[in-house]
């Protein structure tokens, strides 16, 4: 029985010659899943094979005519593009078209930001992608807005602000990036907290329904929200992993790399993105199974590069091998494991890996520290490998293997047995 609920929509491209057609499908395959997410149905797609596309409406009149057959003789309302409208292509479209809605990939993905965002800064950074994107595709929707009661593109903290009072974006969208600059402010305060804890931090990335959020639940006991859809984490979580030989780690869930990730999100989300770009390292997730693992890592590694982490330590996760009934993967990387988070195997080899990447520039040290300062030995249980602990006359000896920033600030106290 057919579900009244849920939108159908058509799903159109364009390439310029048919050698990229099966790109094309790979991405209409992910456009159709992102749909999916957002709560909608694909019920049919076109794509046109168009070396110049045409300003007015992207594709030519026939498959404009095409379309309109479809939504007509279906009572479909959604027209999804796999690529970015400009307003006056989009209020062209839907003209021509009828009374359906037409939307790009973009707005697509910001609805499901939208309907994932649980934290305040979450829901701030949302709107105020919604706003400098959005509001633009949406003039001349007035009536239509009225109608739609929070559809497909059109749901989201900022939809009620935008159609009560147009004239006010401008100083909406400066409102929101002043909270958004404190929130990152208390964002910096957080991290800062966190470097001076000494613990190194990971940061857990890759494509969107990897399994981030079910692996960081398996190693840290955290409980964040897992679901089989995309962007199911936007707001990133950091909890303490206690490793095997007794250190601790901080890991940082991120939110899900995508294929054409628009560029404001990446602005929007900045300060969220950021847990990249401060991590001493990056635990690297694919999903294992799927035919596009390759293409899906391609587009993690240049949103890292972008992020200027590209030089971080990375370890390379292949998650989901539950579901590869024994099948062998070629995996022709260094410092990667392959991992079931669901039924947890291959975590063993997972945690060794991440103690030699922490490892990776430490070396064993002794101190001796004076009874007056034992505090620091407390502190080095948190940051570092205590080895051995010897109450002596002339102080504390210690063995332990140290990084960097803990030799600096323990010189003075560093020995030579």
């Amino acid at each position: 029985m057919e579900d009244n609920n849920i939108k159908k929509a058509v799903l159109v491209s364009v390439v310029k010659t048919t050698a990229e057609l099966e790109e094309c499908e790979r991405s209409l395959d992910e456009l159709e899943r992102l749909l999916k997410t957002a709560g909608g149905q694909a019920y049919a797609r076109v794509i046109q094979v168009k070396p110049t596309l045409e300003p007015r409406t992207v594709i030519g009149s026939g498959k404009v005519l095409e379309i309109k057959e479809i939504c007509d003789a279906n009572d479909i309302e959604l027209v999804v593009f796999d690529f970015e409208l400009s307003p006056m292509q989009i209020r062209n479209l839907e003209d021509d078209i009828g009374d359906v809605d037409v939307i790009d990939r973009s707005m697509l993905i910001l609805d499901i930001f939208a309907l994932h965002a649980t934290t305040g800064e979450g829901k701030l950074q949302v709107e105020l992608a919604q706003l400098k994107y959005t509001a633009p595709r949406l003039v001349g929707k007035g009536a239509k807005l009225s109608r739609q009661g929070g559809g497909i593109g059109t749901r989201g903290p900022g939809e009620t602000q935008l159609e009560s009072d147009r004239r006010h974006l401008h100083s909406k969208i400066t409102a929101l990036e002043a909270k958004l600059k404190l929130l990152e402010h208390n964002r910096g305060v957080m991290r800062a907290q966190r470097d001076r804890s000494g613990l190194p931090k990971i940061a857990v990335v890759g494509y969107t329904n990897a399994g981030k959020s079910t692996l960081l639940n398996l190693l840290t006991g955290a409980d964040v929200l897992t679901e089989d859809k995309l962007f199911a984490t936007l707001d990133p979580t950091t909890r303490k992993l206690l490793l095997p030989c007794g250190e601790t780690v901080l890991l940082t869930d991120t939110v899900g790399f995508i294929r054409k990730l628009p560029h404001h999100l990446v602005e929007a989300f900045k300060s969220t993105l950021d847990e990249v770009t401060y991590a001493d390292a990056l635990l690297i997730v694919s999903d294992i199974t799927d035919p596009e693992v390759g293409e899906h890592l391609e587009v993690t590694e240049g949103i890292i590069s972008d992020l200027s982490a590209g030089d971080k330590p990375r370890i390379y996760v292949y998650n989901k091998s539950d579901k590869i009934d024994g099948a062998s993967y070629a995996v022709p990387r260094e410092k990667t494991v392959i991992v079931s988070a669901k039924e947890n195997r291959g975590i063993d080899k997972l945690l060794s890996m991440i103690e030699d990447v922490v490892h990776e520039g430490k070396r064993e040290c002794a101190i001796l520290l004076p009874y007056s300062e034992q505090s620091v030995l407390s502190s080095l249980y948190d940051t570092s490998t205590v080895l051995e602990v010897d109450y002596r006359a002339e102080g504390v000896y210690i063995r332990a293997i140290l990084g960097a920033p803990e030799r600096g600030m323990l010189q003075k106290y560093i020995c030579e047995e």
